[in-house]
């Protein structure tokens, strides 16, 4: 991942994950995953990154809807 990427949130289910980055694809944001969760005990974190330009509507488009597992990476 190049570095004008930002991680904008932290999960640790990867369905949410996936969700949140479908949503904002269909917005326009181009997402990205960076799943660090062990494939056979599902513990650890699961980051979303979008494009450094795309982090405040990223941010808004988030925070509209009703995705309770999120943490801010701020």
């Amino acid at each position: 991942m190049s570095n004008d990427w930002i991680k904008v949130r932290t999960y640790t289910k990867s369905i949410e994950a996936e969700m949140v980055k479908q949503m904002l694809e269909e917005n326009g944001v181009a997402a990205d995953i960076l799943n660090q969760q062990d494939s056979s005990y599902f513990f650890g974190k699961i980051d979303l990154y979008v494009k450094q330009a795309d982090e405040t509507i990223a941010n808004v488009l988030i925070n509209s809807g009703t995705f309770t597992e999120e943490d801010n990476a701020n």
